[in-house]
């Protein structure tokens, strides 16, 4: 028998061994004359579907994270091909930023030769790969043909309103010598990109009014549950970080302007003792301003140190409690007692208007400085009193003051150092008194409101996104400055503002950006008048840049505009996204905001960019993240050179949840490889001709197979890919098994077995679903093959077992319909032989029937 295989495998181009680099080898060449995966075609009348993979950073070659979030993104676009979808599936290149500038200074070379090299490299190994990409939308975010249209999106934003410049504290990586967006400073305080402590340095800068839309960006995420991870919600949600409370206006002794100070708890500003101003903010610069030389100089020498701290430091909770009173005082809008000002580092100068009402007996960092400076404490709110149903009446001594037994008197956050947080009734309130905090807080707006001395308000811990670095590789801002500080936007048909030549450039990190000594190209003559005037000299953050690719792939080759919106009609928003939960808040914020403004200009007519997001997980090896510092790398290409792309591939997929991380040690791509061969000889072993029916096959195998066929894309679509894997090799097995020890094969439904497992494996191992699928007979491509259609009638068991009980024994048992009826059941249970027998001349007193399972009977007698 196996003789007879061995010669069977013969008459396909007589090899009879899967050699994968001889199929790969093969097959490029073939696909690249086909272009099975071009998305174009105006004429092609089919459904569309948009799969988008985050684009990569050309760093060097493909790593394996590359080659995880390539292989999960592949499996979803072959998929919808197979379900008869036009799918755009392009690829790009995120090309600017720091990381190539640093690698170009490092080398003395051109950033520009360094990046175009390494995308030529990382080209090559996609290609290779098999990703299904259309390649006629490539595009790369460095080259003027792109960014003259982030340059046009940023003057909509400048015309609209939403971009400007301003001078404030900022981020400062001391490293990279280039200011950070707070989305950049990780939470421990270090940048992302180069890991330094990131300090605070005031500059001017250009910023994105991104908090216009903090509504709209908080509250769309409901448009996206159950098609985002939950996580990433979260972590947006928190990061946009809503508060409801009010706008208290306090006067402040010698000053004309009142502070407006925004709190979620203005029920307990009868609890106000005193009030903190962070020390980094322009309203801690003026009120010091009017306070004495000691004081000045004691400010001076706190901010120094303070600027020294991270925002993490500062937050936190356990971290010893330091500040400087600043011989001013406020006055309490509801009782007007007068409070001492103190600036404190506790207190951070974008949140909310960078001063802060402290209620010492009912908020913890509060009442830790009340204690450090021995600052009065005022207990506001009894969190012994119910806060709902009936108040109790409380006894009171001769004098008419309350009086309470010690285990119900409020506890003294003083002396205890622990503050009342808790909800309860309002005490020591004047016209809040006994009121609960919902109430409460209603009340006090309304008495704010009505005295003009407050409102309510929301504040959010989303900041603007600040968007200029002092670094060369990005695109330059198109804004230029007049002699008398003017900001003249760069006509539109004078984009792009071409950044010059590295050559001769200072490229070394120094605090300010090399284009601002580049006399030639800064200096330019004002377009209104012709006066002198320089441009302005920054470039823009790269997040800019891929907030809004996914519209340019729709015509990356347009020079009219930056995407065509009938365009963006017929293919977005993105059906599925595939990339790093890494990336959970900077670009899928800043892309949903993007594609708001753009939908406002009335050039989208969709709010969301990215209808489903899937996350992938990382590639680690022995339970840690790879790093060259730890010796722990697991290189692409030599994995693709020692188990071929489709076990690499076929292996990522396998290894389980999308989401969870791969640890390279506890998977198998031998195993992989040890599969695809296995896949291969069962397609080299059909010896039927595609021609034949295959309704006269293996019925046994052929319910297996439409069992596969009909489970699988629920499978794929809840993007459980190690499940399919997982069934794909029993339908193989199963195949092998009929193969030699069944049907043979010559058998219509081993044909039609290893058809259907070239076509779901093409999902998972194109090069060898491709192969499996020509020596069955077919020309290529089985990426184009529409999916097969499973047959309700086999996927229907042809028959159950029916269990029968007489008064709780088995009896009998019946092979029965599935669909049979209770009545039907119930006559064949009192038909049975054995049945009959074991009753006698007893009598029948009950039947249940469970169709089609069980029959129970009970006698008596």
């Amino acid at each position: 028998m196996a003789h007879e295989q061995e010669s069977a495998s013969s008459t396909h181009d007589d090899v009879d061994v899967y050699d994968f680099a001889a199929v790969q080898e093969k097959w490029l060449p073939v696909w690249d004359e086909l272009q099975p995966f071009r998305s174009g075609d105006p004429a092609d009348t089919r459904p569309r579907k948009y799969v988008l993979d985050m684009f990569p950073y050309p760093s060097g070659d493909l790593h394996m994270g590359h080659a995880e979030v390539y292989a999960l993104g592949d499996v979803v676009a072959r998929y919808w091909r197979h379900q008869g979808f036009n799918v755009m599936h392009p690829i790009g290149w995120d090309s600017f930023g720091l990381p190539a500038e640093n690698a170009a200074i490092k080398r003395g070379i051109d950033p520009r030769g360094w990046t175009y090299d390494n995308i030529e490299q990382q080209k090559r190994s996609m290609r290779l790969y098999a990703a299904s990409f259309d390649w006629e939308r490539e595009l790369h975010t460095s080259d003027p043909e792109y960014y003259k249209w982030n340059q046009w999106l940023f003057l909509q934003l400048y015309e609209k309103g939403l971009a400007y410049r301003k001078d404030s504290w900022v981020n400062w990586d001391p490293v990279d010598q280039t200011v950070l967006a707070n989305e950049q400073v990780l939470a421990d305080g270090t940048s992302e990109r180069s890991g330094a402590v990131v300090v605070k340095k005031r500059l001017t800068q250009w910023y994105f009014k991104i908090t216009d839309y903090a509504d709209r960006l908080l509250d769309d995420l409901n448009q996206l549950e159950g098609h985002w991870p939950a996580k990433v919600l979260n972590m947006q949600r928190n990061w946009i970080g809503r508060s409801i409370g009010a706008d208290v206006e306090f006067e402040i002794e010698g000053r004309q302007e009142r502070v407006p100070v925004f709190t979620t708890r203005p029920d307990t500003l009868w609890g106000v003792t005193f009030m903190v101003v962070a020390p980094d903010s322009e309203l801690a610069a003026e009120l010091v301003a009017g306070s004495s030389a000691v004081v000045r100089e004691r400010f001076a020498e706190y901010l120094t140190q303070v600027q020294k701290s991270t925002e993490m430091e500062r937050q936190n909770t356990d971290r010893e409690k330091t500040g400087v009173f600043i011989e001013r005082f406020a006055v309490n809008p509801v009782n007007g007692e007068r409070l001492p000002i103190w600036v404190a580092d506790y207190v951070l100068a974008d949140y909310g208007h960078g001063a802060v009402m402290s209620v010492p007996a009912h908020d913890q960092r509060d009442l830790d400085f009340a204690r450090a400076f021995d600052l009065p404490v005022r207990v506001v709110v009894d969190t012994n009193a119910p806060v709902t149903g009936v108040i109790p009446v409380i006894p009171t001594d001769e004098n008419g003051d309350p009086f309470l037994p010690d285990d119900l008197l409020p506890l003294d956050p003083k002396s205890t150092g622990v503050a009342l947080t808790g909800d309860g009734r309002m005490i020591n309130s004047g016209p809040l008194d006994g009121l609960s905090k919902g109430n409460a807080v209603k009340r006090t707006i309304e008495l704010l409101e009505a005295e003009g001395r407050g409102r309510a308000a929301k504040n959010y811990r989303l900041r603007d996104w600040l968007i200029s670095r002092q670094r060369y590789w990005g695109t330059p801002i198109p804004i230029i400055h007049g002699e008398d500080g003017a900001e003249i936007p760069v006509p539109e048909d004078q984009l792009p503002v071409l950044l010059p030549d590295a050559e001769g450039l200072d490229l070394k990190p120094k605090g300010t950006s090399p284009l601002g000594g580049t006399e030639n190209w800064v200096n330019v003559p004002n377009p209104i008048d012709g006066t002198p005037a320089r441009r302005d000299a920054d470039t823009m953050d790269t997040f800019v840049d891929s907030s809004w690719y996914f519209l340019r792939f729709l015509d990356p080759n347009d020079d009219t505009r930056a995407f065509d919106p009938k365009q963006a009609e017929k293919w977005a928003p993105v059906d599925q996204y595939v990339g790093g939960v890494e990336h959970a808040i900077l670009h899928l914020l800043y892309a949903r905001f993007i594609t708001k403004v753009l939908f406002d200009l009335g050039y989208l007519s969709f709010t969301e960019p990215f209808t489903a997001l899937l996350n992938q997980g990382m590639v680690i090896l022995d339970g840690a993240k790879m790093s060259k510092s730890k010796g722990n790398i697991v290189y692409f290409t030599e994995e693709v050179e020692k188990h071929g792309v489709d076990a690499v591939r076929l292996t990522m997929a396998f290894a389980g949840p999308p989401e969870d991380d791969i640890d390279w040690s506890d998977v198998s791509p031998v195993g992989s490889a040890k599969f695809l061969a296995r896949a291969w000889r069962v397609a080299n072993d059909v010896t039927s001709e595609p021609e034949v029916d295959w309704r006269t096959g293996d019925a046994a195998l052929r319910r297996i197979t439409h069992r596969f066929l009909a489970d699988a894309p629920g499978l794929v679509e809840a993007f459980k890919f190690n499940v399919v894997v997982a069934r794909l090799m029993e339908l193989v097995n199963a195949t092998r098994k009929a193969i030699d020890t069944g049907a043979g094969p010559g058998d219509a439904a081993v044909r039609e077995a290893a058809e259907v497992t070239a076509m779901v494996l093409d999902l998972f191992a194109p090069y060898t679903a491709e192969e499996m699928w020509q020596r069955l007979g077919y020309e290529p491509s089985v990426a184009l093959v529409q999916w097969r259609k499973a047959d309700p009638a086999l996927l229907v068991e042809e028959s159950v077992t029916a269990v029968v009980q007489v008064d709780g024994k088995v009896r009998d048992r019946i092979e029965v319909s599935p669909k049979i009826s209770m009545e039907e059941l119930e006559a064949l249970a009192r038909a049975s032989a054995a049945v009959r027998r074991t009753i006698g001349d007893r009598e029948i007193v009950a039947v249940i029937v469970r169709a089609p399972r069980v029959v129970s009977i009970a006698t008596v007698g």
